[in-house]
């Protein structure tokens, strides 16, 4: 097992993504991976979308709520911090997250529920 340490590292999204864009789900995996990587070292991670202008739920689905599917809710908690986000990438961010919690807790549960979703909308 590996020992704790107490380092934190600071990531930011401009620099890692190259645009001030964080839309596409292939960048948002760049960023996932290095945060991964963090995670399995037992560091903490501050998360900077410093000069990010717009994000989608994609993006951050693959950044941050993919997370969930490998680590528990505390870990996540306890290692990530995120800074310099917009209001409305606040609300998505929330939203990305419940979300991840929700479908990674219960897949089976959370698959039933959007089938039903999907068969109200299309009536």
């Amino acid at each position: 097992m590996k020992q704790p340490t107490n380092s934190t590292i600071q990531i930011q999204v401009a620099n890692i993504i190259g645009d001030v864009y964080a839309v596409e789900a292939e960048e948002g995996q760049k960023v996932y991976e290095i945060v991964k990587k963090a995670f399995e070292e037992n560091r903490k991670v501050i998360l900077s979308f410093l000069n990010i202008e717009m994000m989608t739920t994609a993006f951050l689905n693959a950044a941050i709520g993919q997370l969930y599917s490998d680590f528990s809710e505390e870990t996540v908690k306890e290692r990530l911090r995120v800074e310099n986000i917009s209001e409305s990438g606040k609300v998505l961010l929330k939203r990305v997250v419940d979300t991840a919690k929700l479908f990674y807790n219960d897949a089976a549960t959370f698959q039933r529920m959007q089938q039903s979703i999907n068969e109200i909308l299309n009536q």
